[in-house]
């Protein structure tokens, strides 16, 4: 029998699962992975994402083929305290509004994929006795997931030594999950570049400051653009929506060897095309370029909770598999690492080489059978 709410529907048998979280495609990409995985593995599988009004989810699950309810939620204002006064009553209103989607959906399971809706979902469905699943996707455990890693049935991880922020007989070491596309890429060197109309014998530098685009990275590569043009090679640049009207117009002196986008969504092409990769250090960046196997300069997000890119990128550079740039050393330090490893070979191919051998490309049907596995115990 179906049975229709207000904004979505569901089938009263077989596998429920909400997914929540979002706010950056670092959580996004994942959550979406895992619900494909598990309607891949369970054919009939009913899913509900859960995310924050105003976030990115909000259009991009949609796009993926997945209903998504909206909670009114912010987190904690760091920069305006005054902003923080209603924040108490936000949580209770949310909290009260997960209790309401939970009763209706009737979840077999709840996944937590980190961003601002992720919280108040798991931790009411833990207070509902609802099998929850979180996806830690960093290095360095932030505090939410800290506290409901107490309630969870399960928790999957990508890096070792988590054993410092949960318990140990709790943890599933799956890998985190990336797109399909990126996963079972098979995009060569010479499609990539034809994909972004650029010359096929330069080498190429990609340069992605996560979704939301990075504020060091973007005024670095600005003002350094003479510099790394000097080497004769291709730029793919991913500004985001910030920073691309400011670029666009000062690239265009340099024709189709300057490519600028305000956000990429094949990525397996731009991997592809290139030899070379500065990233901020998310988890979805790091998990997508193992399997990618660039070479990649790392500038992590200093503000990230508890510096968790940071961690992450070290994570990487103690396997030589990646260098780190620190965010405040970028302007001075990052063109010149950029130009030591476009011009050693050895380098690159080492670190390569030692980046594919960290590479999990199963990570959305672990996750999606751990899933699984705790819903049958429900």
């Amino acid at each position: 029998m179906m049975v229709r709410y207000r904004q979505y529907n569901i089938i009263m048998s077989g596998l429920r699962v909400i997914i929540a979280g979002g706010g950056t495609g670092g959580h996004i990409f994942p959550a979406v992975a895992v619900g494909h995985a598990l309607q891949r593995l369970r054919p009939g599988t009913q899913l509900l994402f859960v995310g924050a009004k105003g976030k990115m989810e909000m259009e991009k699950i949609p796009q993926e083929g997945f209903e998504i309810i909206g909670l009114d939620i912010v987190g904690f204002n760091r920069g305006n305290l005054l902003k923080n006064l209603s924040l108490p009553f936000k949580l209770l209103q949310t909290r009260i509004e997960s209790r309401s989607i939970i009763k209706k959906f009737k979840p077999s399971a709840i996944v937590g994929v980190g961003g601002f809706a992720s919280f108040p979902v798991l931790h009411a469905g833990q207070g509902m006795n609802i099998p929850t699943l979180i996806q830690e996707q960093n290095s360095y455990a932030g505090k939410s997931n800290k506290i409901l890693g107490r309630g969870a049935k399960a928790i999957c991880v990508a890096y070792e030594h988590m054993d410092k922020f949960f318990p140990q007989e709790k943890i599933v070491v799956t890998g985190n999950p990336v797109r399909k596309s990126i996963s079972e890429m098979k995009r060569t060197a010479a499609e990539g570049r034809a994909y972004f109309c650029i010359d096929d014998h330069r080498k190429t530098v990609l340069v992605v400051g996560g979704s939301l685009g990075a504020k060091s990275i973007n005024e670095t590569i600005h003002a350094e653009l003479d510099e790394i043009m000097k080497e004769d090679v291709n730029l793919i640049w991913q500004t985001g929506k910030h920073y691309y009207e400011q670029v666009k117009s000062y690239a265009t002196a340099y024709g189709s060897r300057v490519k600028i986008f305000d956000f990429i969504r094949d990525m397996d092409y731009a991997y592809a095309a290139a030899d070379v990769v500065v990233s901020r250090a998310g988890a979805l960046a790091i998990a997508e370029l193992c399997i990618a196997g660039k070479p990649v300069i790392f500038v992590p997000y200093p503000h990230a909770a508890e510096d968790h890119q940071t961690s992450n990128a070290k994570a990487l550079v103690k396997h030589n598999a990646a260098m780190l740039v620190k965010d405040g050393d970028a302007k001075m330090e990052l063109v010149k690492l950029l130009k030591t490893i476009l011009n050693d070979t050895t380098l690159q191919q080492t670190m390569s080489s030692n980046l594919k051998a960290m590479a999990i490309k199963d990570a959305d049907e672990r996750i999606a059978n751990k899933v699984i596995e705790i819903a049958k115990s429900h």
